[in-house]
């Protein structure tokens, strides 16, 4: 065969290999972005969406949030948290089944696209096991084992809570709440169900960590540890307080 075939020939095969070796490399990237994505969305982190403004202004309607899988295990929960928790108590009205593609589906799955699917709740943790928690003190504020509370975090104008509560809170339980407080059917508005409110924290999916979406809100979301570093340990067995009965009415 003359050189110049066999040359061409070569170049040919060359190419090929290139162009080969190219999608190999490609396929092997993007096999390995999906299992660490998985990973991370698995153990780490987890996408969720906001459907609802009972945190505004801490989150707003649909911001992507990304949530701390370590927490509340192998790290613990901190009164100020931001967590999010399965709806297993019924808080939330029944929803139709979302149709939903295969291919959102599987981004859910491993982690590039939020759980939208609302069967989750956004609130801020307020009082950990044993905690006795009421509203509301002389000035109107929340107090955790009788340390008053002053809350940044609140909604501009909204009170710490116009619904009056005195709980303790049950071991494997939290007491939790929204910071736009008049706008957040929370633990105080679902205290006649089955669950009396409480949260399980089997049920915690992890804590809020950042704001992933929209860019102009990027950023951490911190634990206010300031707003309860005077409440003290909660006192073994402490009962809320008993609600004065009515005195009968005269003759």
């Amino acid at each position: 065969m003359p050189e110049a075939p066999r040359k061409r020939q070569r170049d040919g095969k060359d190419r090929d290999r290139g162009f080969g070796a190219w999608l190999k490399e490609i396929g092997t990237i993007v096999v390995i972005a999906l299992v660490l994505s998985f990973l991370i969305k698995t153990f780490l982190f987890r996408a969720f969406f906001i459907p609802s403004g009972s945190m505004e202004e801490t989150l707003e309607i649909d911001d992507r949030i990304f949530v701390n899988q370590l927490v509340p295990q192998p790290f613990d929960l901190q009164r100020g948290d931001i967590v999010v928790f399965s709806d297993t108590e019924g808080w939330l009205p029944e929803q139709a089944e979302a149709q939903v593609s295969w291919f959102k589906e599987a981004l859910i799955f491993i982690g590039l696209a939020p759980d939208e699917s609302q069967q989750h709740l956004v609130k801020r943790v307020i009082g950990l096991p044993g905690d006795h928690v009421i509203c509301c003190d002389a000035q109107g504020r929340l107090t955790v084992n009788g340390e008053p509370l002053d809350e940044p975090y609140l909604y501009p104008g909204a009170n710490p809570s116009d619904l009056p509560f005195d709980v303790v809170v049950p071991e494997g339980k939290l007491w939790v709440m929204g910071d736009h407080r008049n706008a957040s059917a929370d633990s105080r508005a679902n205290q006649t169900k089955l669950g009396k409110g409480f949260v399980d924290i089997d049920d915690v999916e992890g804590k809020a960590a950042v704001i992933a979406w929209p860019l102009n809100r990027l950023g951490f979301l911190a634990t206010p540890s300031d707003v309860f570093d005077g409440v003290p340990d909660p006192q073994p067995g402490a009962q809320p307080t008993p609600v004065p009965t009515p005195a009968p009415a005269g003759p």
